[in-house]
């Protein structure tokens, strides 16, 4: 048996913002009918939280649960964990309509964090990233530099952003070129 590993194993750089690979995370996607109670309690009684509003984010006890879309919620919790909070879930929706897929591995996860965040991120992302338009709790579905990618605040100068592993390389040198120090413009 192999041993996971992130897929640029915690690859850091400093620029204009810090950006880091934040390692091996969790990552579940479910699928169901929102407006179902019986998949909202399954989700509360698994992970511990309520599900979120439109493109919200809300941060539940075995981490964070993030809106995707009409009837899909991304779970990020622990790497370990994943698995076993997926099959729970599906045993408590047994018969319904549903789906609680781990898709940890198929996923990488930046944070970008300084006060230049939002600028790096507005280079390539065609999203209003002002202050009174993007907040921490929510998150938005886009590209960057022409991959899709789907990004949260974690604070007010730290994003996290999740984008498929098979194009994490590149993301990250897409970053690191956008976070250069002289070619970040004031937008904000």
């Amino acid at each position: 048996m192999s041993n996971p590993v992130s897929a640029l194993k915690g690859a850091s750089h400093t620029g204009a913002v810090e950006i880091t690979e934040t390692g091996l995370r969790g990552m579940i996607t479910l699928r169901g009918d929102f407006a179902d109670a019986s998949f909202a309690k399954a989700v509360k009684a698994v992970l511990g939280g309520d599900l979120p509003g439109l493109r919200g984010v809300v941060q539940s006890k075995s981490g964070q649960l993030i809106w995707m879309s009409p009837d899909e919620l991304l779970a990020v919790v622990d790497y370990d964990a994943a698995p076993v909070l997926a099959a729970e879930i599906s045993a408590k929706l047994a018969g319904k309509h549903h789906l609680a897929q781990v898709v940890s591995d198929a996923r990488a996860v930046f944070a970008i964090k300084g006060a230049g965040a939002r600028e790096v991120l507005a280079k390539g992302a065609p999203v209003d990233l002002a202050p009174s338009s993007f907040a921490p709790g929510q998150v938005r579905r886009s590209r960057l530099g022409q991959v899709a990618v789907a990004f949260w605040m974690a604070d007010e100068e730290t994003f996290e952003l999740v984008c498929f592993r098979s194009v994490a390389a590149f993301v990250f040198e897409w970053l690191k070129t956008a976070a250069i120090p002289e070619s970040l413009p004031e937008y904000f």
